[in-house]
């Protein structure tokens, strides 16, 4: 007589920002002698999961260890099957993940894209610390615009909003703060992300789910997280599934320049 399953699993995830649980479940479910692991991704963009798994007399369709993309609003995605080498024996499985949004597997981007200034036309504003500053952008390829506690910001590029925290108010001048960040995270068409930080309270203007145009208002500039004044954190990056960002240089439209990339400690006029 062929012995049922005896199933042990354990599940753990790791996702980027500690204090965000995301949104996707994890469950098998057995037919026959086989098991089948799914996924249900309710968030509103791909997310990537390292997979490693222990098996005892099983045979999976997938590698022992993978990294699978699910994609976004995917119900019953399936993850592997796993099956008996032999019947007559017992089995069991066990297995960990590691979870973190977007694409990890994702090497080519819109490397010729040309963003728009992220704030209001008209204005002039001070790039106070641009990409690897000495502050907090080392080896970072990140840009703080000088604008002011409310002060309108303005999507740098056309995508759909996959995160957003306007709750925080604290703010200081260690890393220890960078929990208190307020943002908005736009995913573009080609898989990468815009990260718009230091929103001040309540201070973001669109939703999860929200598609926005280039050039549309989203929020309102502050000082909350690791910060040492008011202004806005700018930065475009491909995610990694150990939590690090790739982060990509970008050029903008500039008063002088049909596409540049901006320097820190020069100021640049939206006059478009």
């Amino acid at each position: 007589m062929n012995k049922l399953f005896s199933i042990f699993f354990c599940f753990a995830a790791i996702s980027l920002f500690a204090q965000k649980k995301w949104n996707v479940n994890f469950y098998n479910e057995k037919t026959g002698n086989e098991i089948s692991i799914f996924a249900d991704n309710n968030e509103e963009m791909p997310m990537s999961s390292k997979f490693t798994f222990q098996l005892d007399n099983l045979n999976s369709t997938a590698a022992n260890e993978f990294t699978v993309v699910i994609p976004e609003k995917a119900k019953r995605f399936l993850i592997t099957k796993l099956s008996p080498k032999n019947p007559a024996k017992s089995n069991q499985f066990t297995y960990t993940n590691m979870t973190n949004f977007g694409d990890v597997t994702l090497k080519d981007f819109d490397q010729d894209y040309i963003y728009s200034l992220p704030f209001e036309t008209g204005k002039t504003q001070l790039v106070y610390q641009g990409y690897n500053g000495k502050f907090s952008h080392q080896k970072i390829n990140a840009l703080d615009f000088n604008l002011k506690t409310g002060e309108k910001i303005f999507a740098a590029r056309e995508g759909k909003v996959v995160e957003v925290v306007d709750h925080n108010t604290s703010s200081c001048a260690n890393i220890s703060c960078a929990k208190f960040n307020n943002n908005i995270v736009i995913m573009h068409s080609d898989g990468s992300f815009a990260d718009y930080a230091h929103l001040k309270y309540k201070g973001a203007a669109v939703r999860i789910g929200d598609v926005v145009e280039k050039g549309q208002f989203i929020g309102f500039s502050g000082n909350t997280g690791f910060s040492n004044g008011p202004h806005l954190h700018f930065s475009v990056y491909l995610n990694r599934i150990d939590g690090k960002r790739d982060y990509i240089s970008t050029k903008f439209k500039t008063s002088t320049s049909e596409g540049e990339l901006l320097q820190e400690g020069k100021t640049y006029t939206k006059n478009y």
